[in-house]
């Protein structure tokens, strides 16, 4: 029988949040050694993290990395419940962590530290979950660009831009705009139809409530329309007035160069 004591289960229900019978028996299963005995309880999903796992993880942690020898550009989240959590230095060094191992080898790579999250689950007693992961390779002749917004020492506002026909400044520009704009589509051409259709319908009814002519009616709605796809935040990123300058479009700053994709994170987004 392994010796251990009532000191090493309490030490050891303090450190996993396990019940008292299941770090008895993690103790007993691992020989007495502590170490062994949590990783036996985290494996088989034991103790207060399966409890944790309903509550909502609206908090977290945003980080950009660019591997310029993989010439790719990552995008990571690692949530949690409380921004208290979200900016101590384990947290943000482990999203740190993630998003260079993503931009060097690929999103899969986050697997290689599914014990590292876990290990900050037990730790911080929240329900700390991996986001959304993203990651950009550029096409021949493509640039990548990035823009992180930190706010109480963490990144809570990422985005990453691969452009065509572009340069590394211009990319990162649209990239502020985007943090500001928050697009939810690229181009006109991206928004599904119906969502069209129904704000077609929704404007045309408020014109007429409004007694607007029948006979200016389509070009009223269409004017409207167009503010529309141009709303801050939300809308169509190339229709949008730039947040550097306003009297421009990003389009219009674009000039020849062309967006090919985007992608933004924002904490509680």
């Amino acid at each position: 029988m392994p010796e251990f004591t009532a000191k090493d289960v309490q030490a050891l229900r303090n450190q996993t949040g396990a019940g008292m019978m299941d770090a008895k028996r993690a103790l007993t299963e691992s020989g007495g050694d502590p170490q062994a005995a949590a990783k036996w309880l985290r494996e088989r999903g034991l103790g207060k993290a399966a409890e944790r796992a309903g509550r909502e993880s609206a908090e977290g942690a945003i980080a950009v990395s660019y591997d310029r020898s993989a010439g790719a550009i990552a995008l990571v989240q690692l949530r949690a419940e409380t921004d208290f959590s979200a900016k101590s230095p384990d947290f943000v060094n482990l999203v740190n962590e993630l998003a260079a191992l993503v931009a060097a080898e690929g999103e899969d790579a986050v697997d290689q530290r599914k014990a590292a999250i876990e290990d900050i689950n037990i730790a911080t007693r929240e329900n700390v979950q991996l986001g959304e992961v993203v990651r950009f390779q550029a096409a021949p002749g493509n640039v990548l660009g990035s823009y992180l917004h930190v706010q109480n020492d963490r990144g809570v506002n990422g985005v990453i831009v691969e452009l065509a026909g572009g340069d590394e400044e211009l990319a990162h520009d649209v990239a502020v705009h985007i943090a500001f704009g928050r697009p939810k589509h690229l181009r006109r051409e991206d928004v599904p139809a119906d969502e069209v259709r129904s704000e077609q319908e929704t404007l045309e009814a408020e014109s007429r409530r409004e007694g607007k002519p029948e006979a200016a009616l389509a070009k009223i709605v269409e004017g409207r329309l167009a503010a529309w796809f141009r709303r801050v935040p939300g809308g169509v990123l190339l229709e949008q007035p730039f947040a550097k300058d306003d009297k421009q479009t990003v389009a219009q700053v674009l000039g020849k160069a062309t967006v090919v994709r985007f992608a933004q994170v924002v904490v509680g987004g």
